[in-house]
């Protein structure tokens, strides 16, 4: 943490008291009020810890007022249309981009650890064939602990990176077997002569009966959904992933925590609730019907897919998105797709109508992510594995800079109580 000479001063009662304030490199000063309860006997108040730091970090940085995501200083827009994936994975882990031959040594490593233990097989068996795919994510991945004992020791350092290479490359064999399984056809195995991104759709969409072509414009776009969803700052899944980790749990465990977290309609499965919105609205011609109920406050519908929490005037993610869901929409046809239909003529009535503008509710990420996945001929349940399997290098970056943090203690938040005080107990016959 860096040393600061300003201070804020809170005053309580008659006493008053010092509290350090720290500047980042970008971004809101922070004060220090780790010392507060000790000195004042106070807690903080801030449900969803929406103006609370909780950790130094260096991976990611947001500004939601400029539209501005940066991952280790590089904006996402130049990253997920110059670079792909892999080499992002590297530089969120790393710190720093790779060199060509850092590159392929890391391509390699992550290539070589893409099938998973011939017996983990047999935990997907165990599951209904109707269970949701993150359900089967969330076991598969938490029980890997048990299979690979020589990566779980967190004091080790290369035992931290066998973890983090073996979660990122075994993530899309997972998500693809949970896919591959609730649909009842038979698992496919990686491919070492292809890329991360058509390695995972060819794990998705190849059967044995026949041969399958990864088209090169739809393993593109895969690997700009991956890129665009790899890391996001201190949101809810890496919060929890950061939280499981305080305790010392090893690098499944916390992981699997953070599937979990991301399972959520608030959180992942933001793109699954618009291609549903999508279907509930149906064809192009009900559109003004539907824009008209969500400008009205007094009716509970509204627009998925569109604004954004942080990001308060565009989503830079959205710009690149945009792109790949038209080359996406170019080669598949929207023509007999009525929810790509919809979800093409929504987007230009919203743009063009000025109450949407003026109050920011621009086509997010979310929106044009479920517009190609959709178009993949994904499920909307596979929309959130996909999401997953995309932030696992995030949360083990995440990871692994809290293990490094000198300044790491168990997470444990406080409370305001407001239940009974004390009072004694009453025999069951006197109730």
């Amino acid at each position: 943490m860096s040393d600061t000479s300003k201070n804020a001063t809170l005053t309580i009662g008659d006493a008053t008291y010092d509290l350090p304030i720290y500047s980042p490199s970008v971004g809101p000063d922070v004060i220090d009020i780790r010392k507060l309860y000790g000195q004042a006997g106070v807690f903080t108040y801030d449900p969803g810890f929406t103006s609370t730091a909780a950790c130094d970090s260096t991976i990611t940085f947001i500004d939601g007022d400029k539209g501005e995501l940066l991952h280790r200083g590089y904006p996402i827009d130049q990253l997920a249309s110059k670079s792909h994936y892999l080499e992002v994975c590297y530089l969120l882990l790393y710190g720093e981009l790779p060199s060509a031959a850092e590159l392929e040594n890391f391509e390699a490593t992550i290539t070589r650890h893409t099938m998973i233990h011939e017996q983990m097989h047999n935990f997907f068996r165990g599951f209904r064939r109707d269970a949701h795919p993150m359900a089967t994510m969330v076991g598969v991945v938490g029980a890997m602990s048990a299979f690979y004992h020589d990566s779980t020791d967190i004091s080790d350092e290369r035992q931290r990176e066998i973890a983090s290479h073996r979660l990122i490359a075994k993530m899309p064999t997972i998500a693809a077997m949970a896919y591959k399984y609730s649909i009842g056809q038979p698992f496919v195995y990686p491919r070492n002569d292809l890329d991360y991104a058509a390695n995972f759709l060819h794990m998705c969409f190849a059967v044995p009966a026949e041969e399958y072509q990864v088209d090169p414009i739809l393993a593109r776009a895969m690997d700009r959904i991956f890129t665009l969803h790899a890391d996001h700052e201190q949101n809810a899944s890496t919060s929890t992933v950061r939280l499981a980790s305080s305790s010392g749990a090893n690098p499944f465990a916390c992981i699997a925590a953070g599937i979990a977290c991301l399972w959520g309609p608030a959180h992942g499965g933001a793109n699954q609730a618009c291609l549903e919105m999508l279907k509930e609205i149906g064809t192009p011609d009900r559109i003004p019907e539907f824009i008209a109920r969500a400008k009205d406050k007094n009716d509970p519908f509204r627009l998925m897919g569109f604004g954004h929490r942080v990001y308060k005037n565009f989503d830079p993610r959205a710009t690149v998105m945009k792109q790949s869901a038209d080359e996406v929409l170019d080669l598949m046809g929207v023509e007999n797709n009525p929810i790509l239909a919809t979800a093409k003529a929504l987007e230009e009535a919203a743009l063009a109508d000025p109450y949407f503008a003026e109050k920011k509710l621009f086509p997010n990420v979310d929106f044009y992510s479920g517009i190609i996945l959709e178009a993949m001929g994904f499920p909307t349940s596979m929309f959130t594995p996909v999401f997953a399997l995309s932030r696992t290098v995030g949360w083990i970056s995440q990871w692994k800079e809290q293990l490094a943090d000198p300044q790491m203690k168990i997470g444990r938040p406080r409370q305001l109580y407001q239940g009974p005080t004390e009072r004694d107990y009453v025999d069951i016959e006197n109730r």
